[in-house]
């Protein structure tokens, strides 16, 4: 089952999508190889991409003659086929708690949309500096902080009691404060921090400019 498992990425290594599912493979112990496109290119518009893809977007996973995209869906596909216990769980048993980490997913995703945009992930894995906030950006930044906060209450090392591919989400959006220096809670950026040392993630940071700190 785990033949011709590819996924397609960004050349640059930048995308959050494309690192779920990267963190998704490694997490699972799956054999799996990197396409990066050249977006900039236009590599991910051509037929051969497009059409199987559906999205023409990264990431893309081709597993044998099956495709999928969205990184979302990528993660929950790859769930389902390489389930627990001969892969790692990455999304709970539970139903409360696994739509607990679908919450978390589709917020990162299509919250804070400033953050986003004014803490690119190129000030993450490629060196770029960080302008100070617009008025938008700092009240999305506040409200990042906060909404996190409620997804990882006092005391909570995950969202959902144990590490899930939401938690690699979160951290991701979480250092884009973290890494630049904007205000953070200290138990938000420990947790950031830890989970960016997973073995998971510093395969995923090795292919980029990123710097701890």
């Amino acid at each position: 089952m785990t033949d011709d498992l590819v996924l397609y990425g960004n050349k640059g290594w930048t995308s959050p999508y494309v690192f779920s599912a990267f963190v998704t493979l490694k997490e699972k112990g799956l054999p799996f190889r990197v396409e990066a496109l050249d977006l900039e290119a236009g590599q991910h518009r051509r037929p051969e991409y497009a059409e199987p893809s559906c999205t023409g977007r990264v990431p893309a996973l081709r597993h044998g003659d099956f495709w999928v995209a969205e990184s979302s869906a990528i993660d929950e596909y790859l769930e389902d086929v390489f389930p627990p216990p001969a892969h790692a769980r990455l999304y709970p048993a539970d139903p409360r708690q696994r739509a607990r980490v679908r919450m978390v997913q589709a917020f990162a995703r299509s919250d804070v949309l400033e953050v986003r945009v004014e803490r690119s992930t190129a000030t993450l894995f490629e060196g770029a500096a960080a302008k100070p906030f617009t008025p938008a950006g700092r009240a999305a930044a506040e409200r990042l902080v906060a909404v996190a906060g409620r997804f990882l209450p006092p005391g909570a090392e995950h969202v959902a009691g144990e590490f899930t591919i939401a938690d690699a989400d979160l951290a991701l959006l979480l250092q884009r404060l973290v890494h630049n220096g904007d205000p953070c809670p200290e138990r938000l950026a420990v947790y950031a921090q830890r989970v960016f040392r997973r073995p998971s993630v510093r395969e995923w940071l090795k292919q980029t400019a990123w710097r701890d700190r």
